[in-house]
């Protein structure tokens, strides 16, 4: 008991330690993949740019037909308003195989060729039906399919005219009496490497589409004249 009375009465005689300060604590060190946070202002985003305002301009194959074609078809067909002047709508583009239902890079690859060609990607067409005797099967990718309309419809066409169809061997013009009795034509092409942006070194088959032309046209005649005035190379009966 002695000896813990005098531990205590030297404890009481020591000097009280002074509290040292509260070490501050260092911020913790952001982990590796996460973003540091920062105090200073976030980097704007570069703007985007504007689309400009207003009609676009026509291409020169569409200021031909505005210029030349529309004016001639007044005088021509007596059409009290230039709104009753036939125009092109639109161009479909149709492409099928029968090879697609062994091998189906076949049927890829024809989409690839087709999109080169028209500057826009095909939708793939399916079979609606199974029959059995051809093998085929309703839901199964036969083949391609795409519409033009505005730009790319015209640029499409001017190729077509001045570039794809002289090209073709032994040319001598297309059918006029391919009409569907309403002022729409339709023309088939059984080479795709007529066309300047098909590469013939890299085809590994030769395969052709079908081309539709329609038109406001309400007769084939003006749909035929419409055409025809477009540069559409027609053979004489």
């Amino acid at each position: 008991m002695a000896d813990e009375k005098e531990k205590k009465v030297k404890q009481e005689k020591q000097p009280k330690q002074e509290k040292q300060p509260k070490q501050e604590k260092q911020p913790k060190q952001p982990k590796q993949g996460k973003a540091v946070k920062t105090d200073s202002a976030p980097a704007e985003k570069p703007k985007k740019e504007k689309r400009p305002v207003g009609p676009r301009q026509p291409s020169p194959f569409e200021m031909n037909y505005i210029k030349n074609c529309v004016p001639a078809l007044v005088q021509k067909y007596s059409y009290k308003n230039r709104m009753q002047v036939p125009k092109l709508e639109k161009i479909v583009i149709n492409t099928c195989l029968k090879e697609a239902l062994q091998d189906i890079k076949i049927l890829e690859t024809a989409a690839e060729e087709l999109a080169n060609i028209a500057g826009q990607r095909p939708l793939l067409t399916k079979a609606k039906k199974s029959i059995a005797n051809f093998k085929l099967r309703a839901g199964q990718p036969i083949g391609a399919c795409l519409t033009l309309r505005g730009v790319r419809m015209y640029e499409f066409m001017n190729r077509l005219v001045n570039v794809a169809l002289p090209r073709v061997r032994d040319f001598k013009g297309m059918s006029p009496k391919s009409f569907d009795g309403r002022g729409n034509y339709t023309l088939g092409l059984t080479e795709q490497i007529i066309f300047p942006e098909i590469n013939f070194d890299k085809v590994q088959k030769i395969n052709g589409m079908n081309i539709t032309f329609v038109t406001t046209a309400k007769t084939d005649d003006e749909g035929r004249s419409l055409l025809q005035m477009l540069g559409m190379p027609f053979r004489s009966v």
